[in-house]
């Protein structure tokens, strides 16, 4: 397992969370998605190394910017 962090802004609520929880699921081999919008933090664990950029593009669909950490 393999867990990677982001930065990301814009976050304010639990739909926002919601959303950006959603996009990231859909990334092939993703398992888990920790995301607070308290902190700003992302936090995505996948079986085998998952692109940033395939994370990146996923928070940009959600609406928000994420940042590696």
């Amino acid at each position: 397992m393999t867990t990677n962090s982001y930065d990301v802004t814009g976050m304010s609520c639990g739909h926002c969370e919601a959303a950006i929880r959603d996009e990231v699921s859909q990334i092939p081999n993703v398992n888990q998605v920790e995301v607070s919008a308290a902190t700003g933090r992302l936090a995505v664990t996948s079986e085998q190394p998952v692109e940033d950029a395939a994370v990146i593009a996923a928070v940009d669909e959600a609406g928000y910017t994420a940042v590696r950490s």
